[in-house]
């Protein structure tokens, strides 16, 4: 890369340090691409980490050492977090959103790139100090959901099937229990996809009772791989606590109530908010 000016070198590093989360880049590394000192690479990292932190883009940490450099921690304030449900959870109350079974319409929503981005840096920030590998979801809603979340984790996602493709290669099918209407269905995951012993980040769309997130963990149990974290973009909270299958995850948004004949709904900032210094 040519020398650039100084105003110019900011601008780069910042933009590579952004499409680069959770990595860490040493000074060395720096000081060769843009052809500077070393003394001249902090000054910038110092002047991006304060710009960072007060703006709310994230943290830029430093490691020390001769196998140190500077990472890249993407992550939101709880405040401009809880605008952005406060606005989506108005839009989640549309009366036409209203599907039988007490369910949302959420596929317009999860279509919009600015949203997803939001989203994805909220579980982001929730799960920052979690040991990750991978991050999985169930097809298909909550793919953009955690292809979003892996952008700003910098993780790769694994996607379980409602049956097996034979595209997919050999595959561990289970049969579980819908915890919202106790039918029994099966999921599947080609044994490729994931490697034993892998902390696994689960994010859904939507849970109401939970049994979907149950079937998955009950399948990551067949590759000897641990549950790291589970996020909800939507929870019900008109299940009773009894027949709730999990109790460590983190949800965006909680729907409280649902009116089927009114079609009225009331939706409120989830429990991300309870945990969120």
């Amino acid at each position: 890369m040519k020398k650039l000016k100084r105003s110019a070198r900011l601008v780069e590093m910042t933009q590579y340090l952004l499409s680069r989360p959770h990595t860490l880049i040493s000074l060395t590394a720096f000081a060769d691409r843009y052809q500077s000192a070393k003394s001249s690479i902090s000054e910038d990292l110092a002047i991006i980490k304060e710009v960072f932190e007060e703006e709310g883009f994230g943290e830029l940490n430093t490691l020390a050492g001769a196998a140190g450099g500077v990472k890249y921690t993407p992550k939101m304030h709880t405040s401009t977090a809880l605008s952005i449900m406060e606005n989506i959870c108005r839009q989640l109350e549309q009366p036409e959103r209203v599907l039988p079974g007490g369910y949302l319409y959420m596929t317009d929503m999860l279509g919009q790139p600015e949203l997803l981005a939001d989203i994805g840096r909220m579980f982001a920030t929730a799960f920052a100090n979690r040991n990750i590998d991978v991050i999985m979801t169930v097809e298909t809603k909550g793919i953009p959901l955690a292809y979003a979340t892996a952008a700003c984790l910098n993780l790769p996602v694994v996607i379980v099937r409602r049956d097996n493709k034979v595209t997919e290669g050999s595959a561990v099918s289970i049969n579980y229990v819908s915890g919202s209407n106790k039918r029994i269905q099966t999921m599947s995951l080609a044994r490729r996809a994931l490697k034993e012993q892998s902390r696994v980040l689960i994010i859904d769309d939507f849970m109401k009772a939970g049994g979907t997130i149950q079937g998955m963990m009950d399948l990551l149990y067949e590759f000897k791989a641990t549950v790291a974290g589970v996020g909800v973009f939507v929870e019900s909270g008109e299940v009773e606590n009894e027949e709730r299958l999990l109790e460590d995850y983190v949800s965006l948004a909680t729907l409280t109530a649902v009116d089927l004949k009114t079609k009225q709904t009331k939706v409120i900032p989830g429990n991300y908010f309870n945990t969120q210094v």
